[in-house]
């Protein structure tokens, strides 16, 4: 009885192994095997893919645009910078026509106080001029005529020669004619260079036809010229100078390139000192030609300050300054 019991005991552990192993293998069958429709499940998967392609396509164009917005900014940063850079030049330029605008204007108020200057000497020196009578050129009326000897220097720079050659030819004959005859002329340009060669450092004797040769060769006469006569000045009174000569000199010019109007004056001062009383060497004439001042606008400063200058130099030494206004011959 007890070996029956243990072989029922042994079968029934047998089938309840079977048995479980039947059921796990249904339930491995239930977990791999697809559940549902096959069509629907292959439609899903189809839906997936889709969208997840759809997705790959936004992503590449939302990296193409993120490429083309990079260099557009980069683009735009580079532009930015270059603008900053041209206003930091435009503001440093604004600064110096600032400086510049207020430089102009000082200046102009200069200018302008010096021409006001320069006509009041102008009108002062007419004045003084118009009661003189019995003078053969209103121009030139009011010089002395007592000289015996006659030293011209001429300012041969490119503006006399292209504007007021013609008139500086009349107004030399206009000297002229109030010297009837005289013991020697000269003429030189303002560095101190001859005329004529052949007379250097000689005067030339005076007749009509020498007049009329000086005049003639003054319509070719060009040396170089520094605007300053200041060299034939000193030229002038240095070699030509004697005791007891009697002798005047006339500087026609246009503008003074030189810096200092004061130390040109002292120098032809220490030259052409005081002989006896308040009488110098030689007297010193001029005659000023209008050719940098324009009408309506502001004369040039180089021809203010030969205004001032020959007004200075011929008050010192006996003379006189016309200045001109006109250059019709």
């Amino acid at each position: 009885m007890r070996n029956r019991r243990r072989a029922l005991e042994e079968a029934s552990l047998s089938f309840l192994d079977v048995i479980s192993c039947g059921f796990g293998a249904i339930v491995l069958l239930l977990i791999i095997a697809r559940v549902g429709d096959p069509s629907a499940l292959e439609e899903a998967e189809e839906q997936l893919q889709g969208s997840v392609k759809e997705m790959q396509e936004q992503l590449f164009d939302i990296r193409g645009e993120t490429v083309v917005l990079n260099d557009e900014f980069v683009s735009r940063k580079e532009q930015l910078s270059e603008l900053t850079e041209r206003i930091a030049r435009l503001k440093v330029n604004l600064a110096s026509v600032a400086v510049q605008s207020t430089d102009i204007s000082n200046t102009k108020v200069l200018e302008e106080q010096q021409l006001k200057l320069a006509l009041q000497v102008l009108s002062e020196e007419m004045q003084r001029l118009q009661p003189r009578e019995n003078v053969q050129n209103q121009l030139i009326g009011g010089i002395p005529v007592d000289s015996e000897y006659i030293i011209f220097v001429i300012d041969t720079s490119g503006s006399m020669q292209m504007a007021a050659w013609d008139k500086l030819q009349k107004e030399m004959l206009n000297i002229l004619n109030i010297y009837p005859t005289v013991k020697g002329i000269q003429v030189m340009n303002d560095m101190g260079q001859y005329m004529f060669s052949a007379y250097r450092e000689r005067w030339i004797p005076d007749s009509p036809e020498m007049r009329r040769n000086i005049i003639k060769t003054l319509g070719n006469w060009a040396p170089f010229s520094n605007s300053s006569p200041v060299e034939g000045i000193n030229a002038a009174i240095q070699t030509f100078y004697r005791p007891g000569r009697k002798i005047s000199i006339y500087t026609l010019g246009d503008d003074f390139s030189g810096r200092s109007i004061r130390r040109v004056v002292k120098a032809v001062d220490s030259l052409n000192h005081a002989n006896r009383g308040d009488e110098r060497l030689v007297r010193i004439h001029s005659i000023g030609f209008p050719v940098h001042f324009p009408p309506g606008r502001t004369p040039s400063a180089s021809a203010i300050k030969f205004a001032a200058l020959m007004r200075e130099l011929t008050y010192n030494n006996g003379g006189t300054f016309i200045g001109l206004t006109s250059l019709q011959p």
